[in-house]
C-alpha cells in the first residue's frame, strides 16, 4: 500500500483509520480487578474515572472483552452510553478467559468474530471504530494468519468495524497484513525501556499508520521502577515540571507523530496527571538526557 503523510492537526489528533483523535487517549484495562479479572475495587469511581476522561476531551478508549471478562465494557456502556459522537472504541480479540482467570487463546476466525460481537453487546453499539487481532505467536505468517485477517475483513465488510488492527506483532507479520488489508492501528510494547518494536514504529510511521503502546510506563512490576525511579526524572522534572510519569509519555508522545497514548489508571488523580502530558514539551536538552539514561539494558 502507498505512505500516507503522517499529520497531527492543530487539535493535537492523529488519524485511527477513518476517525480522528487526540494523541492521548485513555486505556481501560486498569478498571477490572487485580490482575484484569473480576469487579474494579471501586465500582463509582471507576464510573467517575471514565466520565472525566471524556469530560476531558478523550475520544479514543480501548478496551477488550476479556478484561474481567465482560467487566470493563460493561462499565464503559453504563458511564458512557449514548456515546459522543466522535468518541472512538477500540477493542481487541484472540483471547477469552477461563473460569480461573486464565488468559487463554480464542483465536479461529469464527471464534474471532463471536469476539467481536460480544464486544458490540457488551458495550450496546453496532460499530467499533477497529478491533485489534492480538496475536500470541509472532513467527507466524502463513495460512493461519492470513485466515484469521481475513476473518476481520469480513467484519469489517460486514459493518460490524471501521478499521483493523494488530497487536503484540512482527514487522514480518505487518507487512504481510499490508498485502492483504489496510491496517490502522498497531499495539506493540513499547516504552523507554524496551524499544524492540521500533521497526515496526518505523514501519508504521512511514504509512501514516497509529501506533499505539502499550505498558508505556513499563509493566507493572520491575521495569516500571526502573523507568519512573531513574535518577534522571528528578532533574529533568524539576526543570520541566513535570512528573516521572509525564516526562515518559512526553517521551513517546515527542518521539513520533503517528504515536497515540491510552495510559490507564483507575483514579481520577492519576488520569488528570496522564492527560497533562499533552501540555509537556521536551527539549533536547531533555531528549539527550533520556536517550543517555536509556541507551543500554541495565
Amino acid at each position: 500500500m502507498p505512505d500516507r503523510a503522517v499529520t497531527v492537526d492543530s487539535a493535537g489528533a492523529f488519524a485511527l483509520g477513518t476517525h480522528r483523535v487526540r494523541r492521548v487517549g485513555y486505556g481501560a484495562m486498569q478498571l477490572a480487578g487485580d490482575n484484569v479479572f473480576g469487579p474494579p475495587r471501586d465500582r463509582d469511581e471507576a464510573l467517575r474515572v471514565l466520565r472525566a476522561a471524556v469530560d476531558a476531551g478523550v475520544n479514543h478508549i480501548d478496551t477488550a472483552q476479556y478484561y474481567g471478562p465482560d467487566v470493563v465494557n460493561e462499565l464503559i456502556r453504563e458511564a458512557l452510553y449514548p456515546y459522543p459522537a466522535d468518541l472512538a472504541v477500540v477493542s481487541k480479540v484472540a483471547a477469552r478467559r477461563d473460569a480461573a482467570g486464565a488468559v487463554l487463546p480464542f483465536d479461529e476466525p469464527d471464534q474471532l468474530l463471536q469476539g467481536i460481537e460480544d464486544n458490540l453487546r457488551t458495550l450496546g453499539i453496532d460499530r467499533l471504530a477497529a478491533v485489534n487481532l492480538r496475536v500470541i505467536d509472532q513467527h507466524s505468517t502463513g495460512p493461519r494468519f492470513d485466515a484469521q485477517l481475513a476473518a476481520l475483513v469480513r467484519a469489517r465488510e460486514a459493518g460490524l468495524i471501521d478499521g483493523i488492527g494488530l497487536s503484540n506483532i512482527s514487522l514480518a507479520q505487518l507487512l504481510r497484513a499490508l498485502e492483504q488489508t489496510e491496517i490502522v492501528c498497531v499495539q506493540n510494547l513499547f516504552n523507554l525501556a524496551d524499544q524492540g518494536s521500533a521497526d515496526v514504529l518505523d514501519a508504521c510511521a512511514r504509512r501514516g499508520i497509529a501506533f499505539v503502546p502499550f505498558c508505556p510506563l513499563g509493566f507493572p512490576r520491575g521495569v516500571q521502577n526502573r523507568i519512573l525511579t531513574h535518577p534522571t526524572f528528578a532533574a529533568v522534572g524539576v526543570r520541566l515540571g513535570a512528573t516521572p510519569a509525564q516526562l515518559a509519555l512526553a517521551w513517546l508522545l515527542d518521539l513520533a507523530p503517528n504515536i497515540l497514548l491510552i495510559p490507564g489508571t483507575r483514579t481520577r488523580a492519576h488520569l488528570a496527571e496522564n492527560l497533562a502530558t499533552a501540555t509537556v514539551a521536551l527539549d533536547d536538552e531533555a531528549r539527550a538526557d533520556l536517550a543517555r539514561a536509556f541507551a543500554s539494558p541495565q
